[in-house]
């Protein structure tokens, strides 16, 4: 099976051509201006139509308000929107009926228990995305949690894994966990904010060979 690579936090065009070049699925747009990967509406507009269908773009969010929502989903017109603050089932479910788009919620993984709580967004999300616990910033910070923890769990919303991946360390990360897809950021930077075209490059071939490998 393949694998589905999901490139999040671009602001250029070289790193998007280089994402689609290197065969990832997904690149995500950051809107949220605490963010090193922050893009302003008018630029992940413009991200967003230069990708255009070449690839799919996922819109990524943290506790926006309902009219912010619903702009930047108007003006950007995302394939994905993904949810990354303490956004409710509730809120997911009303902005996936009213938009019609796929719906993905990032979750902090502390404990088996955490885990059990994803429970909440069956019907409510397309996709969780299993990553390490927020710290000052509610992702992209290069930080992985126990990927064991995701052993024996019964998935029932597809599902991918974030959290400190980079090309070095996701084959092991998929050995551990068979995730079906597989979200890094800080983990093809050279800094932080700054797309690592080779890194990219890097993280996708690391993914493709483990799926040769199976």
């Amino acid at each position: 099976m393949k694998t589905k690579i999901k490139i999040c936090g671009l602001s250029t065009e070289a790193t998007i051509d280089a994402a689609i070049e290197a065969g990832a699925d997904y690149i995500g747009l950051v809107h949220f201006p605490k963010s090193p990967r922050h893009v302003s509406l008018e630029r992940a507009t413009e991200i967003r139509q230069y990708a255009g269908q070449r690839i799919k773009t996922v819109l990524l969010l943290v506790n926006a308000s309902p009219e912010s929502t619903g702009q930047v989903i108007a003006d950007v017109k995302p394939d994905v929107v993904q949810f990354h603050g303490s956004e409710t089932p509730e809120w997911l479910k009303l902005v996936q009926d009213n938009s019609g788009l796929e719906i993905w919620k990032a979750l902090g993984v502390k404990d088996k228990p955490t885990l059990a709580k994803s429970s909440r967004y069956v019907g409510a999300a397309d996709r969780l995305l299993f990553d390490a616990p927020a710290q000052a910033l509610p992702g992209g910070t290069g930080t992985s949690f126990d990927w064991s923890l995701l052993a024996g769990h019964d998935h029932q919303v597809d599902w991918g894994l974030a959290g400190g991946l980079d090309p070095d360390n996701v084959a092991d990360a998929l050995n551990a966990t068979q995730a079906p897809l597989v979200d890094v950021s800080s983990g093809v930077e050279s800094a932080p904010g700054v797309k690592d075209v080779d890194r990219i490059v890097a993280f996708c071939q690391a993914v493709r060979d483990y799926d040769a490998s199976k």
